[in-house]
């Protein structure tokens, strides 16, 4: 579409079928000034004047195609009688039942149960954007998790259709993309990046690289995006995108591997009327251009976005209020005897009465209205109904209801042929195998960690400072009572350091744990990989620390100038830092507040040292507090640094009193008193790799815990 000069304009006329079985065309008209902006979207058949739009979104007509595997089955969603309840429990049960007797009581001991779904129905067709609106409380975000397979209804599994066949949620969620209400995206990260890392997880590897880069260039121009693809997300500290182009970005992710069906909790929450606008034309341009089915939540809406809008389901304490177009909305309440106020849209105005009924369930939302159907001469009569008829309607007559409520049932799609398409499907799998979700998390890992400025200029020069400063204080020790008392003091405190200096990584963890659920949950990933990627990524992070400390602190404080011994105390160092590392990737895994991980983890770290035998003895111990000892990640490192350094020590050098040029208190003795023994030396190193392997163990058996709890 091209300018052709001042005060000219030019007209393009598109024609699209509404949908694949029906032969009807609507043509829209487009009207673009020179300045680069429509004049309006008139549509032929109703003479809707759609929203302003930059000429740049429309030039060249709808987007193209991503060049990967396309999509050549769409999917109708039909939601029959769909209810969701949360049973109350009078008292608790005892620890430690199992959940199959909890269940049980729970069904002869519950209260009433509370619905927040009760006899839903709606359907939602592809090439269409179908809206839930509502006051809060509604039940509008219940409604789009149940949808997207995230919890389990409570009605029968055929309570919700996919092309006429009862929904798989397993197999759903592969061909479907859930866009959560809060943005979870990796601040560091540019816009380009982003997209591109969900390509290379979501979409297989038979498909190249070059690929992938077009899809998401592509992607990036139908989002609207081109122009920050360098732009990094940003977040309070960092600046970045703008909110309506987070959104965008993350609206992006769930649909780069193109699904045809995209869920969406409140899109437009949080953004100016610009940026919501711009957000609902970009999901209608895809649902229109893709065949996509599109599902979204919106709270509040404005008249252009209205226009965009295919059909409402309006909610209000679970319960379908109204389901249908806007105009079937706006005769409903003209017949009701509302008058909408010009500056009040429809959506808005009812919404608002149905809120403002919720103190007076004896008012009625709609009187008996005629509904004329697909036939000519034939009708339904709506019965005339109260808010608390509404909500109390047996499971037949609201489904009735809910049906005779809708103006047009959709036409038959083949949807059999294209449900037994889906029933065929084999069991859910992951696009990728583990070793590429293994490189390509590795690889966005260590770019978080290069990038974040703050955490390596933070911990460089506290490896540093710690070293120097160390070395500074107890700068040659030298020998002697008192040079042996201050090699285990010195040894004590590094160890202290080392461990405790670990905690930095907790926040790390936690706003790391956020995205894991999102993607893991959406089937990015396994979570064993991104343990795996996890655990490599930081181990040359943490070697690297290992050095600067060890480097300056090993010669300052004059310990063994055997070379090998030196390797050892680095080498120790090093896998102390690890072990630490996944001791609070396991914390990490089980907490989600930052003050409680950080209050555990430094009890458990104070309790280890406690127990290491630097303080009491594992003789004097009580045999009950015995296990503290052997578990303690003080002892083992302990151990090895102080046979490192007393089996290198030269046999000259003497650490108690000398008589007659013999001395009394070898190295080899300090470590008799102590009740060590200098085979143990990699013994206790390899204990140390043993804790580090098994907390990485525990944080991916609780992530995986996680995982399919959410699911279940």
């Amino acid at each position: 579409m091209a300018c052709l000069g001042k005060g000219k304009f030019r007209e393009m006329e598109t024609e699209k079928k509404a949908t694949q079985t029906t032969n009807t065309t609507t043509r829209s008209k487009i009207v673009c000034c020179c300045s680069g902006e429509c004049t309006g979207v008139t549509s032929k058949d109703s003479g809707r004047l759609y929203p302003y739009i930059k000429a740049s979104q429309v030039a060249g007509g709808l987007p193209s195609p991503s060049p990967s595997p396309s999509r050549s089955t769409s999917y109708e969603i039909e939601v029959r009688n769909l209810s969701y309840k949360i049973v109350k429990i009078e008292g608790t049960c005892k620890k430690g039942m199992l959940q199959s007797v909890r269940a049980e009581a729970a069904r002869y001991r519950s209260k009433p149960s509370h619905y927040l779904l009760k006899h839903v129905t709606c359907t939602a067709r592809p090439g269409e954007i179908l809206a839930v609106a509502g006051q809060s409380g509604a039940g509008k975000s219940t409604l789009l998790e149940v949808l997207a397979g995230r919890i389990q209804p409570s009605s029968p599994s055929s309570s919700i259709l996919v092309n006429g066949l009862p929904m798989d949620m397993q197999k759903f969620r592969r061909i479907s993309g859930y866009v959560m209400q809060d943005d979870a995206l990796f601040p560091v990260l540019t816009v380009r990046e982003t997209l591109l890392y969900s390509a290379r997880l979501r979409l297989p590897s038979s498909v190249p690289m070059k690929e992938k880069v077009i899809r998401v260039k592509a992607l990036m121009n139908e989002l609207g995006l081109s122009h920050v693809a360098n732009t990094r997300i940003g977040n309070e500290t960092i600046r970045g995108v703008s909110g309506g182009e987070r959104r965008r970005v993350s609206i992006g992710v769930d649909v780069i591997h193109d699904p045809a069906v995209l869920i969406l909790d409140e899109p437009t929450s949080g953004l100016d009327s610009a940026a919501a606008l711009h957000v609902v034309a970009m999901l209608r341009t895809m649902a229109v251009s893709h065949n996509r089915t599109i599902i979204l939540s919106i709270h509040q809406p404005g008249y252009r976005i209205l226009q965009l809008i295919h059909s409402v389901l309006l909610l209000a304490r679970g319960s379908v209020v109204h389901n249908g177009p806007l105009e079937l909305l706006s005769s409903r309440l003209a017949a009701a005897g509302h008058i909408v106020p010009p500056q009040v849209n429809v959506l808005e105005y009812a919404i608002d009465a149905v809120d403002s009924l919720n103190s007076d369930e004896s008012g009625i939302i709609f009187p008996t209205i005629n509904v004329v159907g697909k036939q000519q001469g034939s009708s339904n009569i709506l019965p005339e109904l109260t808010l608390k008829e509404l909500f109390q309607l047996e499971p037949s007559l609201a489904h009735e209801y809910a049906a005779s409520s809708n103006s047009s049932a959709s036409p038959d799609r083949g949807g059999d042929d294209l449900g037994q398409q889906q029933k065929s499907d084999s069991s859910v799998t992951f696009a990728n195998s583990s070793a590429t979700e293994v490189m390509v998390l590795a690889h966005r890992f260590a770019i978080n960690i290069i990038r974040s400025r703050q955490l390596l200029i933070a911990r460089t020069v506290q490896g540093i400072a710690a070293g120097l400063g160390l070395g500074s204080i107890f700068i040659k020790m030298g020998y002697g009572t008192r040079g042996a008392s201050e090699r285990a003091g010195f040894l004590a405190f590094t160890l202290t350091f080392l461990l405790t200096s670990s905690i930095e990584a907790l926040p790390i963890y936690l706003e790391e744990s956020h995205i894991l659920a999102r993607e893991t949950s959406r089937g990015a990933y396994r979570v064993w990989s991104y343990v795996v990627a996890n655990t490599i990524v930081f181990f040359p992070f943490l070697f690297f620390l290992a050095t600067l400390f060890t480097v300056p602190v090993y010669w300052l404080v004059g310990l063994s100038s055997n070379f090998h011994a030196f390797l050892f105390f680095l080498l120790t160092v090093w896998i102390t830092l690890i072990a630490a590392n996944s001791f609070i990737a396991f914390f990490s895994s089980l907490v989600t507040d930052f003050i409680l991980g950080n209050s555990l983890v430094t009890g458990f770290m104070g309790a280890f040292f406690l127990f290491s035998g630097y303080f009491i003895s594992k003789e004097n111990m009580p045999k009950y507090w015995l296990v503290m000892h052997y578990t303690s990640l003080f002892k083992y490192p302990l151990d090895a640094l102080l046979i490192n350094e007393y089996t290198h020590i030269k046999a000259h050098e003497c650490f108690g009193p000398v008589y007659v040029d013999k001395c009394f208190l070898t190295g080899p003795d300090i470590l008799l008193d102590l009740g060590l023994n200098k085979e143990n030396k990699w013994v206790n190193l390899c204990i140390m790799v043993g804790f580090a392997i098994a907390y990485r163990l525990l944080c991916y058996a609780i992530l995986q815990f996680k995982l399919l709890r959410r699911r279940r």
